[in-house]
């Protein structure tokens, strides 16, 4: 019973995932071409909330700006609930494969393991960017060159 709970909980999920996700390809990143499942749970967080989702993202913005140089991708919070973050390289180098966009993600990583919220959760040796969008509970999160591909990744909690 329980696993038929979880399958039909998942087939929920990627339906609505599926849907919001349709409105957003070929406007703000061309159609996915690949896609990953990240399961990991490192700990039960307290609820999160559009207004967490939406200020996260607001001080990655607005640490990029303040930084000498112009940013070369851009994040923002997509939903009714900033559920879906989407991450869209400005120029044809950073993201030009998977690989790069990846190899940035680590460097994010490495970034948040000086923040105080890991470093309170004793998080800052095992959690992960994905850990924090998923404790943050993003739905999704999309990586983009912008112009020929998109990379998607479902959290599933």
């Amino acid at each position: 019973m329980t696993r038929l709970l979880a399958l039909i909980a998942t087939f929920i999920f990627a339906a609505v995932t599926a849907h919001a996700q349709e409105r957003y390809e070929g406007y703000y990143y061309p159609g996915v071409t690949s896609t990953e499942e990240f399961t990991r749970v490192i700990r039960q967080a307290p609820d999160s909330s559009k207004g967490v989702r939406v200020e996260f993202v607001t001080n990655l913005t607005v640490a990029q700006l303040a930084a000498p140089e112009s940013p070369r991708f851009v994040f923002f919070a997509k939903g009714s609930d900033a559920k879906h973050l989407t991450v869209i390289a400005l120029d044809d180098d950073i993201f030009s494969t998977l690989y790069r966009a990846r190899a940035v993600l680590a460097q994010m990583t490495s970034n948040m393991r000086n923040n105080d919220f890991f470093r309170a959760q004793e998080l800052q040796f095992v959690a992960t960017f994905f850990d924090l969008l998923q404790l943050m509970e993003f739905d999704t999160l999309v990586i983009s060159d912008g112009e020929t591909w998109a990379h998607q990744v479902n959290f599933v909690r």
